[in-house]
């Protein structure tokens, strides 16, 4: 029997699979499709994914592979606007800045992680049935060789909007569909297009936009098609037509890698968990690309769950650590609809007066906003996922005095004497912070460090005198005292993490 079975080899999944595996988890992933997808869907990493994702060690190589993008250019008629989003020197973070990394090679990047610590993907085979008992869920699964049984004690499913695993389990998916239907190409693009720019081109009929892409072609076009565009296989030439229409002419489409249209949905899972089954990604949430989050937001999913399924399989943590799941990533999921359908509805009705706004004013409104530092920032957190808190969660404590961050918030990366906050909780597991006169913390099953009163990490943390910072392995906190008496700390590690408590 294996620890956790995930089902979809996307990158929730392949997330999913990294991170259990790097907590002692067994682990295994099937995918019913025969190889891994080619097309580059979603571009993009924010930068609270390169975060979780530096945990596994593959910050270089994603960071090799991805195009870094710091500026949008807004066109409407014949003005150009430069608009700068994220060069505003938020420290708090080591990746201020959006990569431009296609789906296609984050997935490569975390496959072959994977396959050098032994973990295949088992392509082409497709999950039939799950039945849960009390200790296990037995799993028949049909391959080359025919119907063969699987047995797991944790199932996640991470096998996208058309979800096997939500489907077996009855999860309804709430939402709806949105009529209008969008062009997508990978192509090259001869004409003055300056590169290492998001282009934004505004009309009444909505917005086009050409992203740097780099891999496997310089560029991506995305665009709203016409309502009477026949609906069938799109061609090259009507992609051509709507850059055509939105430009004005001046650049050439030659060269596709890929060329697609698609219509686009917003639904919520009603349920993340069923017993020992569980949804992450686009199987429990499917909204529009605006603000370039959906991939970022399931792998951060599957991050919060990888460490908690493979602890409490391997009998280091709280079983109730696993109903924190849902009460943490629900919320985001549901928040993230909330405000992608919104940015879409700006973006993309043709109804006056956001048309008239858009084409209008916000070119001119626009520049103007982001000259005001505090409201970049702010932007930039939201987009960046920077500002995701699980405060209210029940697996997180604060005690007696409350500082920001607070239990539940991301720690924030800071200098400290030997590096940054965030490399000193690199590897693996729970990581223990403390600064001042806190009393001995022997016997304990946990890595600690000692921040000094010089260190940037002290105004960062807002540490005055004394504090226990207790980081979960996804960098969240999850307990914190600004006090020298570290009874609190032992009872939420006895009530928690039994087996790391003196």
């Amino acid at each position: 029997m294996t620890d956790v079975l995930v089902v979809g080899a996307g990158p929730t999944g392949l997330a999913l699979a990294a991170v259990a595996h790097a907590h002692g988890a067994s682990v295994r992933v099937i995918d019913r499709n025969p190889s891994p997808l080619h097309e580059s869907r979603a571009l993009v990493l924010q930068p609270r994914t390169l975060e979780l994702l530096a945990g596994l060690g593959l910050r270089d190589e994603l960071l090799s592979k991805g195009r870094r993008a710091v500026r949008l250019v807004l066109h409407s008629g014949p003005r150009s606007v430069p608009v700068p989003l994220f060069d505003i020197g938020i420290e708090d973070t080591p990746y201020p800045f959006l990569l431009f990394i296609s789906q296609a090679e984050t997935e490569a990047t975390l496959e072959a992680h994977l396959s050098h610590r032994g973990v295949a993907i088992e392509r082409g085979t497709e999950l039939l049935t799950l039945d849960q008992q009390d200790a296990r869920v037995t799993c028949h699964v049909k391959t080359a060789r025919g119907v063969e049984t699987v047995e797991a004690a944790y199932v996640g499913g991470c096998d996208g909007a058309a979800s096997t695993v939500r489907r077996l389990l009855g999860i309804g998916f709430t939402g709806g569909r949105y009529p209008e239907r969008f062009a997508l190409a990978d192509v090259h693009v001869d004409g003055d297009l300056p590169p290492e720019r998001i282009h934004s081109y505004l009309s009444r009929r909505g917005i086009m936009f050409l992203f740097p892409l780099g891999h496997p072609t310089p560029w991506r076009v995305m665009g709203m098609l016409p309502a009477d565009q026949p609906d069938e296989d799109l061609k090259l030439p009507a992609v051509q037509a709507i850059v055509d229409e939105f430009t004005g002419g001046g650049l050439r489409l030659r060269d596709p890698a890929w060329v697609s249209d698609f219509r686009l949905s917003h639904r919520l899972a009603d349920r993340y968990r069923s017993g020992r089954v569980f949804l992450a990604g686009d199987a429990a949430h499917v909204h529009s690309p605006a603000g370039g989050q959906g991939m970022n937001v399931g792998i951060q999913d599957a991050v919060n769950l990888g460490w908690k399924l493979a602890m409490v399989a391997r009998g280091t943590a709280s079983h109730d650590l696993l109903d924190s799941y849902e009460p943490e990533r629900r919320p985001v999921g549901r928040a993230l609809l909330r405000y992608t359908d919104r940015l879409f509805t700006l973006a993309m009705t043709t109804r006056p007066p956001v048309s008239t706004l858009r084409t209008t004013i916000a070119p001119y409104a626009l520049p103007l906003a982001t000259r005001l530092r505090p409201l970049r920032a702010a932007a930039f957190r939201r987009i960046a996922d920077l500002d995701v808190t699980y405060r209210h969660s029940p697996a997180v404590q604060d005690a007696r005095t409350i500082r920001r961050p607070a239990a539940g918030d991301r720690l924030p990366d800071a200098r400290t004497q030997s590096g940054t906050l965030h490399s000193l909780i690199a590897s693996p597991g729970f990581h223990l912070l403390l600064a001042g006169p806190v009393d001995a913390v022997a016997h304990l099953a946990l890595a600690v460090h000692r921040l000094e009163p010089g260190d940037q990490a002290w105004t960062t943390l807002r540490v005055r005198t004394a504090a226990q910072i207790l980081v979960r392995p996804d960098g969240h906190i999850a307990y914190r005292a600004d006090e020298a008496d570290t009874a609190g700390l032992h009872n939420y590690l006895n009530r928690w993490l039994p087996s790391n408590a003196a």
